[in-house]
């Protein structure tokens, strides 16, 4: 297969040089071209057509916010990973690039003593995302297609009331997350526990940002929170999430212990405290995102017989976290990202007595 070709856009000398070395280090990328503001980079978009794009959000002239719009109305497909800061307004524009278009984003090294450091962190975040996305669209070795293990059908398991939803999601999560959570109705009967692979103060923002849109409430977690039915409690950036019992309720807990799949928060850590609490009364719904976080969940969600969605191939930004689950034939079913929330109601209510999901989908 050929190189991976990349334009890096930034306005920044020493971040161009740092980017461009990483990158021409691997073996499998080639960076064709540096712009340094937006549109510099438009304009070598048309002529290198290169096969992802990394840009910086604050640039003179013109911003990223300004190229990605420009750019989404002439090319829907190509990959752009945004580099942002880690601040409230570099996590607040970040939102709004993924929004605009942008298909993912790495943040800048924070603080580090050395160009080693920088380069080491860059390697870590950017080179993975710049393979994932691209082999997305470009069918290959690579991206080669695994059969998909369909789960024995519904009916041939007896199923227990499900009590809880808990979503795993990394990569595209934050519009995933809106396009599901936004058709939720507000008498929805249960709670949902979510982990977004975000950084701290991303996490927040993105709460914050789906309660504003949302029929139901959704928060950022905090310890000690009570479950309640008709709200979404969202991982924050740097802890993992587990729910336990306290009496007769069910409350939230946070905790900093190791990362697991390189992910604080982790898919895994909190889906295997939904089982220990809910045990088959369990959904777990697992959407676009890299990686393989979620898996071991879902197999204890399986093996608790609870239930368990997975996001298809092609409404997913990157088919990796499904991807696995599904291959692994643990998903009763995989779903486009727009079928998901009927999915989870028509679960959510199955032998609940009174409004059938269909009524529960249009109450509000």
């Amino acid at each position: 297969m050929s190189k991976i070709r990349v334009l890096i856009v930034d306005d920044a000398v020493v971040v161009r040089r740092i980017v461009s070395d990483v990158l021409s280090a691997d073996p499998e990328i080639e960076v064709v071209g540096t712009a340094a503001n937006g549109k510099l980079g438009l304009a070598k978009i048309e002529l290198l057509k290169p096969d992802l794009v990394t840009m910086d959000i604050e640039m003179p002239e013109m911003d990223g916010l300004e190229t990605l719009a420009a750019l989404r109305k002439i090319n829907r497909r190509l990959p752009v990973i945004m580099f942002s800061t880690l601040t409230q307004r570099g996590a607040a524009t970040t939102l709004e690039a993924l929004t605009l278009g942008a298909n993912d984003y790495v943040t800048k090294p924070a603080n580090v003593g050395s160009v080693a450091a920088a380069q080491q962190s860059l390697r870590d975040q950017l080179v993975p995302k710049i393979k994932a996305l691209v082999n997305r669209f470009r069918p290959g070795p690579l991206a080669a297609k695994l059969p998909v293990k369909p789960h024995a059908p519904l009916v041939m398991r007896p199923l227990s009331k499900v009590e809880i939803v808990a979503i795993g999601v990394s990569t595209g999560g934050p519009n995933a997350l809106c396009e599901v959570l936004l058709k939720i109705p507000a008498n929805f009967p249960v709670p949902i526990v979510i982990v977004q692979h975000m950084p701290p103060m991303f996490t927040r923002l993105l709460a914050e940002r789906l309660d504003k849109q949302s029929l139901i409430g959704v928060h950022e977690a905090e310890i000690g929170t009570r479950l309640q039915a008709g709200h979404a409690y969202l991982a924050p950036g740097d802890f993992h999430m587990i729910v336990k019992r306290d009496g007769t309720d069910v409350v939230l807990a946070l905790h900093q212990g190791p990362p697991e799949n390189s992910c604080r928060p982790a898919v895994d850590v909190l889906f295997r405290s939904v089982v220990e609490v809910y045990k088959a009364s369990t959904l777990g719904v697992i959407m676009t995102g890299m990686g393989q976080d979620g898996l071991h969940g879902c197999e204890a969600i399986r093996a608790a017989n609870g239930q368990i969605l997975a996001q298809d191939e092609e409404t997913s930004v990157v088919w990796g976290m499904p991807g696995f689950v599904a291959r692994a034939g643990l998903a009763d079913n995989i779903l486009p990202l727009g079928e998901i929330t009927a999915g989870i109601t028509s679960r959510v209510m199955k032998g609940r007595m009174g409004a059938t999901s269909n009524e529960l989908l249009t109450a509000n």
